[in-house]
C-alpha cells in the first residue's frame, strides 16, 4: 500500500497548481442531485467532484490514498468556503459502510472488488455516478493495464440491481470512456 500511496503522491505533486474539474458525467447531470443529503467522492484525487458536490449543498466526504491530493483539496475547499470531510484512506481496504450515502461519485478509478460495496453504500434512492476508461487504450490516455479498464457493458451488467438513469460508452462524449449513472431502488 505504501508504494501505491507514494506513486499517487508523486503524480499529484506534479499536478499542483493546475485547474481541477469535475468529471463529465457529474458536471453534465447535476440536475439529478438531491437538494440535501450526503455525498462521497471516492478515490477523489484532487477533488473536482467533491468541490462540485459541496457547492450543490451536499454534505460531502472525499477519500483518497494520497495525502498530497487530500491536503490540496482541503486548502481549496477552505479557500472556497466549502466544508468537505477529507480523509486519507485506502478505499479498497476500507470501503464505505452500507446505506451511508445519497450520492457516490467515482471517476478514473476501478477496483472490481469494491463494486458491490458501492451499491450497498447507497441509501434507497441514492445515485451512483461512475466515469472511467473502457476497452483498449487509445491515444495514450488512461491505464495500459486492462485490469484497470472496464469491459464493454461491464457496469450495466454489474449494477443490474440499480435503476439505469444514464449510460454512454459509445465514445462520442469522450473517446474510450464509460459514463454511468444508476439509482438504488
Amino acid at each position: 500500500m505504501e508504494e501505491l500511496r507514494q506513486k499517487w503522491n508523486t503524480r499529484y505533486r506534479a499536478l499542483a497548481g493546475q485547474s481541477v474539474e469535475p468529471c463529465q458525467v457529474l458536471a453534465s447531470h447535476t440536475g439529478l442531485l438531491p437538494q440535501t443529503g450526503t455525498a462521497l467522492d471516492l478515490a477523489c484525487g484532487r477533488g473536482g467532484n467533491a468541490m462540485l458536490l459541496a457547492q450543490q449543498g451536499l454534505s460531502t466526504s472525499a477519500w483518497d490514498i494520497s495525502g498530497v491530493a487530500i491536503n490540496e483539496l482541503q486548502k481549496r475547499a477552505q479557500t472556497a468556503g466549502l466544508s468537505i470531510d477529507c480523509c486519507i484512506s485506502d478505499v479498497s481496504a476500507k470501503p464505505p459502510a452500507p446505506a451511508l450515502f445519497d450520492v457516490i461519485v467515482v471517476s478514473y478509478f476501478l477496483d472490481r472488488g469494491l463494486l458491490n460495496n458501492l451499491e450497498h453504500a447507497l441509501r434507497p434512492g441514492g445515485l451512483l455516478y461512475y466515469q472511467t476508461f473502457i476497452g483498449e487504450q487509445r491515444d495514450g490516455r488512461g491505464p495500459k493495464n486492462p485490469e484497470f479498464r472496464l469491459k464493454y457493458n461491464e457496469l450495466l451488467n454489474h449494477f443490474s440491481g440499480l435503476k439505469l438513469v444514464y449510460y454512454d460508452e459509445s465514445g462520442q462524449n469522450i473517446d474510450g470512456e464509460c459514463l454511468y449513472i444508476g439509482q438504488k431502488p
